[in-house]
């Protein structure tokens, strides 16, 4: 028999789908506890449009007669639950109808209809748009014992304003809510610290009696916020001294994720420090929504803190979020001081001392939990690195494999079996690799150089680390940085020492955004090669040559060096071949990765082949993927919606590498006094003067990349595509690099970037090539232009402006 009506108690998964937002959420907490008003909720399926079924009429009276058997002399309130109503998207929160102080049988009726028909209204419809819902709204009703309060409130789990989760803002009204609800009356506002019932701030003429429920509402508040998976929107009543719970629905204000527009803006879900200098350089372009959910699904073992993620995204582009690792300090009582110290020594970047980075409250006992996490982190990393010899030697021939067997694959299930089972478990194993060789090679590097640097100066320091790749084996490649593998094979193939089906065979998973799924690798397009060897004929280098000068270079540094410090030069000289097999070993497994996600890759091809939806795939997520290859293509019409979001984010520059607080791309791109360096929406931290210039406004500062002194003439490119206008022997300056700008750098005198570290990609090559490099400058890319005369002195992070046709503003 079908069923129309359900009591909160008898709501089944079946039914819960139709049972619409508030129904379906009011019917769990009734069931787990929760002081909810008891009622019942009328389906959809009951109603022919706007008016119930006869046969639907008879159960919602059964339901009635039932209730008031079971009060006595009870008051209802009718109120609607839309099935997209109370989501993580939209609220809808005032815009449907509600009905209160419900007593006859012709006042339930009408109050019913009423409801049903405020699905139609102009504001539903205004709402709607602005969220990016076009559908027409199916509703269910709930019929509820009305709480006659004598307080009644919101509680938001989080600042909705700023965002700070360490605090909970709420307001009230004496008598019913429904006011505060819709707006229609002015209300008292007080906050609450997460951690403690202490009220932080109440306006004046809050009743006493309002305060004995600071507990109580903390302690709901933290229930709910568990319950229900993320931070809460609460309506609440205070009847009797008694606390009910009318409502509780995600605060779409703190929301990270449009699915039906694909926006996608993590720095909205609360208020916490990002930066992307690490992960800027990996990922240097947009993200489409398949890439950046198996990046998150990779990541997910990361999780520090309970409830928040590493890395977040950001109007398309993947951060790290600084605020775990200062929480962390900061819940051991660590100084601000200390905290800025780590934090720039993980990114090799300043952050300003003015700005108030927001830390998550840790408990005694969550820090417990977070200590535990960094242990099994560590440990998982150890043992990676042990394993990684094993690793690069099957990690080629598992990736033909599988590749090889999605392409064989003809039945849907079967695909996605092949994800859930072999992929993405190794997908997950082989990020340890990677962050174990980073790890290790990192800390190995940095602390060496400022031992040498104590020793023998910055620029022969800067010599003595950057001898990773052995100049002797060249010819081979079995010494050779992987990362330098693909220039070096291109003047090979030019000039007939390697065949182009071998380099392919090394190589041909590297190239430009090689870490975004939907981006061909340079084996899938057949023109690649062939433009890649026409721009090396056009400007032919040497690079066996620059090999072998550096190589020079760095006999020279190391005699004076064994010259002026006999007693320890056996002792350096082990530790540098050991930091340059720890660099090569970070490089080769960086490439498997990248070969993996070329796995990943034909995958998503695979899938889109299946489904019949060819590249559009890349605009799913990689869970509905899943639920597409099983049946339910519900997602694929957000498609178009989403492919025009991300068109809207490539055209935007690239964001500010540190962000604190929320960040709005598209209001940041058209703020003529916008920052590429640094976003701080507080705008404590932001100096009038930009302090990427000095006083004199001519010198960018950056973090030594390379060392090296040179003059020249500035070349400014925005994307890898641009890469035929750098001249040889100008000076490369553009936001970010990856692999695939690594054959314009035997070109370049000199490299500037916005995005770097001094371990980063850029540094990297141009240290082995012997070429200066100043990175992690902010905002280079606001201040030069193409024709500009600048000095770089690498060693020290600086450039100097020497002339300009234009002013600097």
């Amino acid at each position: 028999m079908k069923q129309w009506v359900c009591f909160f108690s008898e709501l089944g998964s079946e039914e819960q789908p139709y049972a619409g937002g508030k129904g379906s959420t009011l019917a769990r907490l009734y069931k787990k506890g929760y002081s909810v008003p008891n009622g019942f909720i009328i389906m959809p399926s009951a109603f022919d449009n706007n008016e119930l079924t006869p046969e639907a009429r008879a159960d919602v009276q059964t339901c009635f007669t039932k209730m008031r058997k079971d009060y006595g002399d009870i008051v209802f309130a009718v109120r609607s639950s839309g099935l997209s109503e109370d989501s993580v998207m939209a609220s809808f929160a005032g815009q449907f109808g509600t009905v209160l102080n419900v007593c006859s049988d012709d006042e339930l009726w009408e109050a019913i209809r009423t409801v049903r028909q405020s699905r139609h209204s102009n504001e539903v419809q205004a709402y709607s748009e602005v969220k990016g819902i076009n559908v027409s709204h199916e509703m269910a009703v709930v019929v509820q014992r009305m709480v006659q309060a004598e307080i009644s409130g919101v509680l938001f789990t989080a600042n909705p304003v700023t965002g700070n989760c360490n605090e909970m803002m709420g307001n009230f009204i004496v008598g019913l809510g429904e006011n505060l609800v819709s707006g229609k009356a002015d209300s008292y506002t007080f906050i609450l610290e997460r951690q403690s019932s202490t009220w932080q701030k109440v306006y004046a003429d809050v009743p006493r009696e309002l305060r004995q429920y600071a507990s109580k509402l903390r302690k709901l508040g933290n229930r709910l916020e568990k319950e229900l998976g993320c931070p809460q929107d609460i309506e609440w009543a205070i009847n009797g001294s008694k606390l009910y719970v009318l409502q509780s629905r995600p605060i779409t204000t703190l929301t990270g994720y449009n699915p039906a527009t694909g926006e996608w803006n993590d720095s909205m879900t609360g208020s916490y420090l990002w930066s992307n200098v690490n992960f800027g350089e990996a990922i240097p372009e947009v993200m489409t929504p398949l890439t950046w959910t198996v990046q998150s699904n990779i990541y997910e073992s990361w999780e520090l803190i309970s409830g928040y993620q590493s890395s977040g995204n950001i109007g398309g582009r993947i951060y790290l979020n600084l605020s775990i690792y200062a929480s962390v300090l900061h819940s051991l009582r660590r100084s601000k001081e200390d905290i800025l110290r780590f934090l720039e020594g993980l990114l090799y970047t300043r952050i300003p001392e003015n700005m108030d980075i927001p830390v998550i409250r840790i408990s005694k006992t969550a820090i417990l939990s977070v200590i535990y996490n960094l242990i099994k982190m560590y440990f998982k990393q150890n043992t990676a690195v042990r394993k990684s010899s094993r690793f690069l030697a099957t990690n080629s021939l598992w990736c033909d494999r599988i590749r090889e067997k999605i392409q064989r694959i003809k039945n849907k299930d079967e695909l996605s079996l092949v994800w859930d089972r072999e992929i993405l478990p190794h997908l997950k194993n082989t990020v340890w690799y990677v962050m174990g060789s980073v790890t290790q090679f990192s800390g190995y590097a940095m602390k060496l150089r400022r031992e040498l640097t104590e020793l023998v100066g910055a620029d022969d320091a800067d010599t003595l680390i950057s001898g990773l790749s052995s100049n002797s084996d060249v010819k081979d490649g079995s010494r050779l940085l992987a990362s330098l593998g693909p220039v070096l094979g291109i003047s090979k193939v030019s000039c007939g020492e390697m065949e182009r089906a071998e380099y392919l065979a090394l190589y041909g998973h590297r190239g430009p955004n090689e870490f975004e799924l939907s981006v061909p690798r340079p084996v899938e397009d057949s023109d690649w090669l062939d433009q890649q060897l026409i721009q090396f004929k056009k400007s032919p280098v040497d690079i066996e040559a620059l090999l072998l000068k550096k190589h020079d270079e760095f006999d020279a540094a190391w005699n004076r060096f064994a010259t002026s410090n006999r007693l320890k030069a056996h002792f350096f000289r082990r530790r540098i071949r050991k930091m340059a097999l720890k660099a090569r070993m970070r490089e080769a497994v960086r490439s498997e990765y990248v070969r993996d996600r070329w796995v990943a890759r034909n995958f998503a091809l695979r899938a889109g082949e299946l489904i019949g939806i060819g590249d559009d795939i890349f605009f799913l997520t990689i869970d509905e993927v899943l639920d597409v290859l099983s049946g339910n293509k519900e997602a694929v019409k957000f498609i178009p919606a989403r492919k025009e979001i991300h068109q809207r984010y490539l055209e935007l520059p690239a964001y500010p590498s540190i962000i604190c607080g929320r960040f709005d791309p598209f209001h940041w791109a058209v703020d003529p006094q916008r920052r590429n360096d640094i976003y701080d929406s507080s705008g404590s931290s932001i100096e009038p003067e930009d302090s990427s210039l000095d006083s004199n406004r001519n010198i960018i500062t950056g973090s030594a990349g390379s060392g090296g002194r040179i003059e020249g003439v500035v070349r400014c490119l925005n994307r890898i595509e641009e890469g035929e206008q750098l001249e040889e022997g100008e000076i490369l300056v553009t936001s970010q690099t990856d692999i695939a700008w690594t054959p314009l750098f035997p070109r370049a005198a000199a490299v500037i970037t916005d995005v770097g570290a001094p371990l980063s990609h850029a540094a990297v090559i141009a240290r082995e090539l012997g070429i200066p490099a100043v990175v992690g400058c902010g905002n280079a890319t606001m201040y030069l232009r193409t024709g500009d005369r600048v000095f770089v002195d690498g060693g020290q992070g600086i450039v100097k402006i020497l002339s300009t046709n234009r002013e600097i503003e």
